[in-house]
């Protein structure tokens, strides 16, 4: 992938992302999900456990779709029930956080929190730009994509400042 590519991927992400978090009103979904934050901050996460729990929830029947397994999945249907465990632990690395940034610990499938929205949003926008724009550039190189690591890099929020260009 040429220099030039990855500053316009880059580009694409950083401004998805500043618009994303506009809509969102980023200081007003954070306080709306203080409330929910608080009261489980009262006992201790822990994300191995907790993994380790769905996972043993899911024994029996961890080839069948998600949907089927957990309840309100909307983005990844279709998937081995047991991937989405692996899936979810890779978005909380991506983004340097534990599960319960964007769900109600043990009520996985409530949607109380702004995080989980915003959460399949970028999930669509990434497969937008995977698919739709990556996918379809001649320069790029084959398998080329982008993820939530591009842009967030271990961060809950990304940040919309290009990086300062490198001199030779």
């Amino acid at each position: 992938m040429t220099r030039d590519r990855a500053a316009l991927i880059l580009r694409l992400c950083a401004i998805a992302c500043a618009v994303l978090v506009f809509a969102l009103g980023r200081g007003g979904a954070e306080r709306a999900g203080l409330a929910v934050a608080a009261a489980q901050e009262a006992k201790p996460f822990d994300q191995q456990q907790k993994l380790a729990e769905l996972n043993n929830q899911i024994e029996g029947r961890a080839h069948q779709p998600a949907e089927q397994v957990f309840k309100n999945i909307q983005t990844l249907k279709g998937m081995p029930a047991a991937r989405l465990p692996v899936i979810m632990n890779a978005y909380t690395r991506a983004l340097g956080v534990a599960c319960s940034h964007c769900h109600a610990v043990d009520q996985w499938e409530k949607d109380d929190k702004p995080a989980k929205q915003a959460a399949r949003d970028m999930m669509r926008m990434v497969a937008s730009i995977n698919n739709d724009h990556i996918k379809n550039m001649k320069t790029v190189v084959e398998g080329a994509a982008v993820s939530c690591s591009t842009c967030h890099r271990g961060q809950a929020h990304p940040d919309s400042r290009l990086p300062e260009a490198k001199t030779k």
